[in-house]
């Protein structure tokens, strides 16, 4: 039997799909109502040499305070460096009520890239 997924997640916006060629922070994603999230990031092609990374934030107000949650919070399976045409998932554990990704540039020219938040465990289900 295949279980519902669907009525069980919230989704938000976490980067907006474009070509990206400065470090800068992604959308807010208020947990409310939810007791975990993780983001999923797809990357497109990267240009010259592109050396783009991504992290999570986390703060308690939506619009100032964010910072590197403890490393204890996050789980990711993104590189340093990410990779042309690839998804990859991280992971928050920690407990503020906003979070969001930060997008950090080492070098190069631009990557394509952009990001969903999944919210699960909802304190109310099914979702709508």
């Amino acid at each position: 039997m295949m279980r519902d997924l669907y009525s069980n997640i919230g989704v938000a916006p976490a980067q907006a799909p474009a070509v990206k060629s400065a470090a800068g922070d992604g959308i807010t994603v208020d947990t409310k109502g939810f007791s975990s999230v993780a983001f999923v990031v797809n990357t497109g092609a990267i240009a010259g040499d592109g050396d783009f990374g991504v992290a999570i934030q986390e703060s308690d107000a939506a619009d100032s305070g964010f910072g590197a949650p403890d490393a204890a919070f996050v789980d990711s399976n993104a590189p340093a460096t990410l990779a042309a045409n690839s998804t990859y998932k991280l992971g928050y554990r920690g407990n503020k009520q906003f979070v969001r990704l930060q997008l950090t540039k080492a070098g190069g020219t631009s990557i394509a890239l952009g990001a969903v938040a999944v919210l699960g465990n909802p304190h109310v289900a099914p979702v709508a």
